[in-house]
């Protein structure tokens, strides 16, 4: 990848997620939108990344959307390159100015609209803590920076987010901590039914690979009917990185910095940011259900559903927890964790039976985080990250830790507890 030409950028959503737009330079393959940058180069992709999230009946429905929203975007930056070629001036092959494509005569109604269009053509994917408007922005800012602005930005390090938070971003504004909403008597209804068939898992300590991969075939067993309903906290065996579905691992991850320090990164079938783990200094847990105890709500309120007993447990020790932003569990010091979901549908039924498909949710707390190791592991340059925000994130990791007093064993055993008891009682 050519950083010098290549150029990023992001739109973070108050109160939802980042999106990015990166245009990657270099000779098109056959079939593929191409158009020129001001330097001369020719821009060979258009990628959509982020921590936003993408609720989807299939994974083919949820990446046909991405690619046709990067299609539509290739195609109106070759077409304004078109438009353009006429009245470049031809001795004016410096990467000074703006990719063509997004000049200052390009309206950004037309882009959003585009990007509308795109999203329309896909009725069974919907795009979660993002939209159109935001990726025109990101589009936008990629095309109008100076590309040299994204190698220098990518150099510089600062310090990072806290544990299962994407990095804080320029221009955004933090989400406001907000208290959670009385729980209703539907959500307490809903958990009375579900508690007597809940498995309860303390997990042996599993690798990275593992963890991946046992989510998904636990939550696919579920869809198909030959799991019951499980609540597994896990164990890690070895640190590592964990990026979210629609993230880009290079602009996350310093992954040369990750391989000197033993750190493998993995990526989760769920959107949402970037997670540093190390054994011991994190708490996980997923709960696998039938999509019926879903029905009917909306993706944000089926959040503060999935983690209502989290929330009910921790304020069992005392703890003044409550929702934040779309995914967010957070104190009145800071964010404690985030959560990511994602739907499988049932699978073709067999031999008449019908298989109830099943929604994982998954929350990563942090517990005690080495923040200058995250320093180096994550990618979190000085574009993306204001001072405030810095000495903010800093202050508030390893929240459980501080905020409670007791050792992390002593936290999962009261999760645990807790949870075995609204089952004996259910």
């Amino acid at each position: 990848m050519d950083m010098e030409h290549m150029v990023r950028g992001e739109c973070k959503t108050p109160g939802g997620k980042l999106v990015a737009v990166t245009v990657e330079p270099g000779d098109a393959p056959t079939g593929a939108s191409a158009f020129a940058t001001a330097g001369g180069a020719v821009a060979s992709r258009v990628r959509v990344d982020g921590d936003f999230f993408v609720d989807a009946d299939s994974d083919e429905h949820a990446d046909a959307l991405l690619r046709d929203i990067e299609r539509a975007l290739a195609a109106i930056a070759a077409d304004s390159a078109t438009a353009d070629a006429d009245s470049q001036d031809s001795t004016t092959g410096t990467d000074a100015g703006p990719i063509r494509g997004c000049g200052s005569g390009d309206d950004s109604t037309t882009v959003e609209t585009t990007i509308c269009e795109a999203i329309a053509r896909h009725p069974h994917a919907c795009l979660v803590g993002t939209d159109a408007t935001a990726i025109a922005i990101a589009y936008t800012r990629a095309l109008t920076r100076p590309p040299s602005s994204v190698a220098s930005a990518a150099s510089s390090l600062t310090s990072p987010p806290l544990a299962g938070a994407p990095a804080q971003r320029v221009g955004v504004v933090p989400s406001v901590t907000t208290p959670a909403a009385p729980s209703t008597p539907d959500f307490a209804s809903r958990w009375a039914s579900l508690w007597p068939r809940l498995a309860i898992v303390h997990d042996r300590p599993r690798t990275p690979d593992e963890q991946m991969a046992i989510d998904e075939r636990w939550a696919r067993e579920v869809a198909a009917g030959t799991r019951p309903p499980t609540l597994r906290i896990w164990e890690w065996s070895a640190p590592c990185v964990v990026v979210g579905r629609f993230q880009s691992i290079p602009d996350e991850v310093h992954e040369s910095v990750a391989r000197a320090e033993g750190i493998t990164v993995v990526r989760r079938c769920t959107g949402g940011g970037a997670m540093f783990i190390e054994p011991g200094n994190t708490i996980t847990y997923s709960l696998y259900t039938p999509l019926d105890f879903v029905a009917g709500i909306d993706v944000a309120s089926s959040y503060r559903l999935c983690d209502r007993w989290l929330v009910e447990a921790l304020r069992g020790l005392g703890l003044d927890v409550r929702f934040a932003g779309l995914n967010d569990i957070a104190s009145q010091y800071g964010k404690i964790g985030g959560a990511a979901q994602r739907r499988f549908p049932a699978p073709h039924a067999r031999g008449g039976a019908v298989a109830p498909g099943a929604v994982l949710h998954h929350v990563t707390m942090a517990y005690d985080i080495d923040a200058v190791k995250m320093t180096r592991v994550l990618n979190v340059s000085g574009e993306k990250t204001s001072d405030k925000a810095v000495k903010s994130a800093v202050k508030r990791v390893d929240p459980l830790r501080s905020q409670t007093g007791m050792t992390r064993a002593e936290v999962v055993a009261h999760l645990l507890a807790y949870c075995r008891a609204q089952a004996s009682r259910a």
